[in-house]
């Protein structure tokens, strides 16, 4: 299947790792994309830089997800492999590129190299990610041959049951306890 998930989540509320947005992932409302627009709003209509800086750090994030299997790490199954915008952009430039080919293919896809920090003097991280010229399969004779490669496509997990989905009610909650918690 697609090896893209797409997943969107509100942080900087409270102390949550971050929080699914009940609107963006289920169609539902969602209490801090309300309070977050009302935020804005109020920031632009009295000039307002604070406010409207505290209503970015609510607005919901888009954050992608894949499968992996770690070269050298077989053994420890399939991972998960989060990461942002321009790492999606990265890669899907590289899965449209016919010059490539499938680079998901278990059979004849390409391992990626990724690299992951900060270059000097730059303010924040970066990831490059590069696919290997050479065309590899997912688990050789090494590995286990193709009842290893089996067992980890069976071992995919099911993207729809990795992140705690709360309800609008409960999202309203939290965000009730945060606004709380800064006031007081």
């Amino acid at each position: 299947g697609d090896p893209f998930k797409e997943f969107h989540f509100h942080y900087n509320v409270g102390k949550n790792p971050g929080i699914m947005c009940p609107k963006r992932n289920h169609g539902e409302d969602c209490p801090i994309c309300d309070f977050a627009s009302k935020l804005w709003q109020e920031g632009v209509e009295n000039d307002s830089a604070t406010l409207k800086t505290e209503a970015k750090k609510l607005f919901v994030r888009k954050r992608y997800y894949s499968p992996i299997v770690v070269r050298g790490k077989e053994a420890e199954g399939v991972k998960i492999w989060s990461y942002g915008k321009m790492a999606y952009e990265n890669l899907l430039g590289y899965v449209l590129d016919p010059d490539y080919g499938d680079i998901t293919d278990p059979e004849d896809g390409n391992d990626l190299k990724l690299m992951y920090g900060k270059a000097s003097g730059a303010s924040y991280p970066t990831t490059d990610i590069r696919p290997r010229p050479r065309k590899s399969v997912l688990c050789d004779d090494a590995i286990g041959g193709e009842e290893r490669c089996a067992e980890l496509l069976e071992t995919i997990p099911n993207f729809d049951n990795i992140f705690d989905r709360k309800t609008s009610t409960e999202v309203k909650e939290i965000l009730d306890v945060h606004l709380s918690s800064d006031n007081g």
